[in-house]
């Protein structure tokens, strides 16, 4: 399931692209198999990584083609272990609202970045995270969870403080939305609740199997309700 739409984000060959926060490897994995491109993953959580390693190795890996590359390392986003103008583009996706000072992660971000480079970022959108905060305490009081809620216009200023110019965006997840709501409302029971197991059990069928009235829905509500806001900088 990616949040990054990869046409917009304008991949070439031979790019050397970063996935900052990459979790178990989603859009790096992605990236690498869409390019001939120099794909590293970086990631605080070790665990997630090595979940990543796996997938990469048993389902994707293509080894007999020299024309691109994938490597996973544990880092730190508020001080990155790469020289400045090391990557083409890079992808920050659901990451910066757990991060206290994420201002200073902008700034490494700039930094690596090449000249005319490309960064997509995502965040969780205002009104549909306003309401987790709202039906429930835990949900972003647990550890390593969400620490603020972004505001559109708060976000992308911040982005073009950094010297970087919007060029586009849109909205992601929006049949996420409720799932998610329902997960804060029986947050005490959420593990045996029969009404979110039904509804992940529509949203796993969904990725799967796509179906066109599911797809129409996302497509409609993703401009206003999506889970996620994506926007696209140069």
């Amino acid at each position: 399931m990616l949040t990054i739409n990869f046409e917009k984000f304008g991949m070439q060959d031979g790019d050397r692209i970063l996935d900052l926060g990459c979790g178990v490897g989603r859009h790096v994995i992605s990236s690498y198999t869409l390019k001939n491109i120099q794909a590293v993953g970086l990631d605080l959580c070790h665990a997630d990584l090595v979940t990543a390693k796996e997938r990469f190795t048993t389902e994707f890996e293509e080894p007999q083609n020299e024309q691109k590359s994938f490597g996973l390392t544990v880092g730190d986003a508020l001080n990155l272990p790469f020289p400045d103008n090391s990557f083409d583009r890079v992808i920050c996706s659901e990451v910066l609202e757990h991060i206290p000072d994420y201002k200073s992660v902008l700034k490494e971000i700039r930094r690596v970045m090449k000249p005319g480079g490309v960064f997509a970022a995502s965040v969780p959108r205002f009104f549909p995270e306003w309401v987790c905060w709202k039906l429930s305490e835990d949900y972003h009081n647990e550890k390593g969870g969400h620490i603020r809620i972004f505001k559109a216009d708060e976000f992308r200023n911040a982005i073009e403080d950094e010297g970087m110019t919007w060029f586009g965006g849109h909205g992601a997840h929006a049949l996420h939305v409720p799932y998610w709501w329902l997960q804060c409302l029986f947050w005490a029971k959420r593990e045996s609740s029969k009404t979110i197991k039904a509804y992940h059990k529509l949203l796993v069928w969904d990725l799967l199997k796509k179906p066109w009235i599911t797809q129409v829905i996302d497509k409609i509500l993703n401009p206003v309700m999506g889970k996620s806001i994506v926007m696209y900088f140069k």
